[in-house]
This record gives C-alpha cells, structure tokens and sequence, in this order.
C-alpha cells in the first residue's frame, strides 16, 4: 500500500483537498451525468387526443410516441362508434415520460337493454326529458287529432305500438303520437261497411279518428275480414276529431289474435 507522506500541515491539507474533491466530482457526475441519462432527465413526450379514434388508431398513435395503454372501462354513449375512445387518462397534451401508461374509456360494441319509461300522459317536454335520462334519442313527433294538446297518447318502435317496461335497446329512437288539441273539431263519419279491414283502418286513421273495438262475427254470410257493422254508424253525421268507431268484421280474428 502507496502512504503519501504528511510531514506538514501543508501537505494535510492538500490531501484533503484532493479527497473533496473527488468526491464532488463523483457527487456532481452521479446526479447530473448519470442519473439524467438513465432517466431520460428532461425528456417529455406530448399525449396525443384519442378520443373518437377506434383501438387500432390509437394503438398505433400510441406506439408512435412510445406510450403504452390499457382499457380500465366501458360504457355505452349513444350516436358513437362501437370500440372508439371516449375518454383518456392523462389528457390530451400532458407531458408524460417515455413508456407511460394511458388510461381508457371505451364504447362498448353492443347497446345494453332497457325499459321504456311510461311516457303517456305526459307532455311532451316532460316525455322527452324521460326519454334523454333513460338513455335514448330524442324522439320523433307525430301529431294526431285529439283535444289533449301536446300530450303523449302513445308510443311507436320501427312503426309498431310499444307499451312502457318493454325492452328497448339503448340509444333508440322512439316515435310520441301526440295530441294536437283539435278534438272538438266535427267530421264527416266515413262509411266503411263493405270494406276490408285493412282498408277501413286507412280510411279511419287517415279521417284524424282512431280504430276501436275489433269484433269478429264467425256465423256472417259476407267475405271474410269484410266490416259489416261500425259504431257509430254512418249515418249518424258527425264525430269529434280523435273519438274511436268500432268495427264488426266477418269470420274469425286471424291467428294470434
């Protein structure tokens, strides 16, 4: 072992010097030379905006930048796309390190079940609002003779009638028939004895007056599914706009009914 020799004070502090020395340079090239390069000191990388983007997109966004992602949940948010982000986590625009992980909400592929509210009775305002918090599309008007001014009479699905608690998928779009507030208005009562059911149901809806009671008389002697009977009758003159007439048909109800 090499012993520098210490004959004077001098020399003592000359080794001490030496020894401080070399311990800065040790302590200033640790935190300044070695830790910043193997921490990427000072490298940031911006967050790109995901959102709307399907997986593929973003992953591949992501794998540009050196980012790594994982889904933490799904929702379903009615007018997107399945499998799109809908939200990230850091933000668009953050400054993350290289390697970090984003965080993401995603659509989910199929629209969940749920049941349609009661929405009859209602006025429209309030139906509406019924619809947009029960998840689904602000929905079609369709107005219909009858004294209940701007109240919901009932519901249409794809053209057919639905009742409230049937199962409707999420993010659909219903029709409201609603009252137009003209029920005190007299019509003609058409005459529909002799017709096809089907026609003399164009025929009522399209007077601004609605179907009632379907009866069917199997012992007639007329075609099958002929109107042979309506209350009231034609010859009663008029009807307030939105009553209902009543029908008797020929034959039996068709199957299912």
């Amino acid at each position: 072992m090499i012993k520098i020799p210490t004959n004077s004070k001098k020399d003592v502090f000359t080794h001490a010097a030496i020894i401080v020395c070399l311990l800065m340079v040790l302590f200033f090239g640790f935190f300044f030379i070695y830790l910043p390069w193997s921490t990427n000191h000072g490298e940031t990388i911006t967050v790109p905006s995901l959102k709307g983007l399907t997986m593929e997109e973003a992953e591949d966004l992501l794998d540009e930048r050196n980012l790594d992602y994982e889904v933490t949940d799904s929702t379903f948010t009615p007018g997107k796309k399945p499998l799109t982000v809908l939200s990230q986590y850091p933000l668009e625009n953050s400054k993350v390190k290289q390697g970090r992980k984003i965080y993401l909400t995603i659509n989910t592929e199929t629209a969940p079940m749920i049941k349609l509210p009661k929405l009859t009775e209602m006025s429209v305002r309030s139906a509406e609002q019924q619809l947009l918090i029960a998840g689904l599309l602000k929905p079609s008007l369709e107005y219909q003779n009858d004294i209940r001014e701007n109240e919901v009479l009932e519901v249409k699905y794809q053209g057919t009638k639905i009742e409230a608690g049937t199962l409707i998928a999420k993010g659909s779009k219903v029709t409201l028939i609603v009252g137009n507030g003209t029920g005190n208005v007299e019509l003609e009562i058409p005459c529909l004895i002799g017709k096809p059911l089907d026609e003399a149901i164009i025929i009522i809806s399209g007077s601004g007056l609605q179907k009632g009671t379907v009866i069917y008389d199997p012992d007639s002697t007329e075609p099958a599914g002929t109107v042979i009977r309506q209350n009231p009758a034609c010859e009663d003159g008029k009807i307030k706009a939105g009553e209902m007439i009543d029908l008797w048909v020929a034959g039996n109800p068709p199957s299912g009914e």
